[in-house]
């Protein structure tokens, strides 16, 4: 009996570690949760209050264990400090400072930007022409920071010659196992971030903390992200309009984007007070954020829409309502187009991930003021 007893708490206690998406990872205090490193002694865990995919153990003397939910170990080691004996072999050591980062993940640069980590990025894995973060394109043009290829291609030699010592990379890099493979044989840790599988808009938000904990400016990222939760929540209490609304953009074939019903941008318009036109669009299961949709299967679906929004952010960005329609004719149908309520994204919206709270601000404004012309990342077209 006891021996079952001891069996089912070692089962509860891996479970408990080796969650991913599902559990938020806020254990307070609670040391059950936290890897037992040989030499560190467990303080705390990191608070998280949306984010799901990722859990930060903080330990004395300035150690942190970071758990991604694909179940990536990492082993944040202090400037000066010790690389702990007999760590599992999975385990990935980050060595601070980390003042030399390959950034390849577009949208974690704002997150760097809004706490002040921009020191911290040595190499961009997109050119100066592909940013909307100012201070990134500054950088790139004064060399701060360097192009140093995108993700499938990167320039090995110049990452050696400059010391990186970290690639931060989006899920793209699983396509090319090669590079991370070559990354990582040439010592240079590679950190797959997550934040695109949080379920809650605010989750995705909630990684800006996991960056402050790596460039040692959590305290930074707790403000930003708190900025941005209470601009969320000040809609916790507001009816909901029932205007659907349509968020889409058309590729260089005609086929019609739109994102799936389980997406995170849909459920910023369910907080903004808004509803989604399609309840039951794309597989929840799949990774993908976009449906592919012919015209005719977009305009069955979303032509009776109160609003429809341009996603610029993906394709280039509209100017009139002209332009929209010059696309396909069927465009001039749609209630939305007859009613004047056709607005797009800017192309900074896709990275300004750090900004969660306000873009669910843009929609509510959107949706509630006829007048409205322009929001930060919105605009409205004639």
């Amino acid at each position: 009996m006891k021996k079952n007893i001891a069996v089912f708490l070692l089962i509860a206690l891996i479970a408990v570690f080796a969650a991913g998406c599902g559990s938020n990872g806020t254990s307070g205090g609670d040391s059950s949760s936290a890897p037992q490193i040989e030499g560190l002694k467990y303080e705390s865990t990191l608070e998280l209050e949306y984010a799901e995919c990722y859990k930060v153990f903080f330990y004395e003397g300035g150690y942190a264990a970071i758990r991604i939910a694909d179940g990536s170990d990492y082993l944040l080691v202090p400037e000066g400090g010790k690389i702990p004996e007999n760590l599992p072999s999975n385990c990935v050591i980050l060595q601070q400072p980390l003042d030399n980062i390959y950034l390849v993940a577009t949208s974690t640069m704002s997150m760097f930007d809004k706490i002040g980590s921009m020191d911290n990025i040595r190499f961009a894995g997109t050119k100066a022409d592909g940013w909307y973060v100012q201070e990134c394109v500054d950088r790139m043009n004064s060399g701060r920071i360097l192009y140093s290829g995108k993700y499938s291609a990167p320039d090995y030699e110049l990452l050696i010659s400059e010391g990186c010592d970290l690639a931060l990379e989006s899920t793209m890099i699983l396509h090319t196992p090669e590079v991370k493979e070559k990354l990582e044989s040439m010592n240079i840790p590679v950190f797959i971030e997550r934040a695109a599988y949080e379920p809650h808009p605010l989750g995705r938000t909630e990684w800006i903390k996991l960056y402050g904990v790596l460039t040692n400016r959590l305290d930074e990222a707790v403000k930003a992200f708190d900025e941005q939760k209470k601009l969320a929540e000040e809609l916790d209490d507001f009816e909901n309009t029932e205007k659907t609304v349509a968020f889409f953009y058309v590729n260089q074939n005609g086929v019609v984007v739109a994102k799936k019903s389980s997406d995170y941008v849909p459920r910023m318009i369910e907080m903004a007070g808004g509803k989604y036109i399609f309840e039951n669009l794309g597989d929840p299961e799949k990774a993908t954020s976009g449906v592919n949709m012919t015209m005719e299967e977009f305009y069955a679906g979303a032509k009776d829409a109160d609003y429809i929004v341009y996603n610029a952010s993906i394709d280039d960005p509209l100017k009139s309502v002209d332009e929209l329609i010059a696309k396909n004719k069927l465009f001039a149908d749609f209630k939305a187009v007859k009613e004047g309520n056709v607005w797009s994204t800017d192309k900074y919206l896709y990275q300004a991930a750090n900004e969660n709270g306000q873009i669910i601000q843009d929609l509510n404004e959107m949706l509630t003021d006829p007048d409205l012309e322009k929001t930060k990342f919105m605009y409205k077209l004639h």
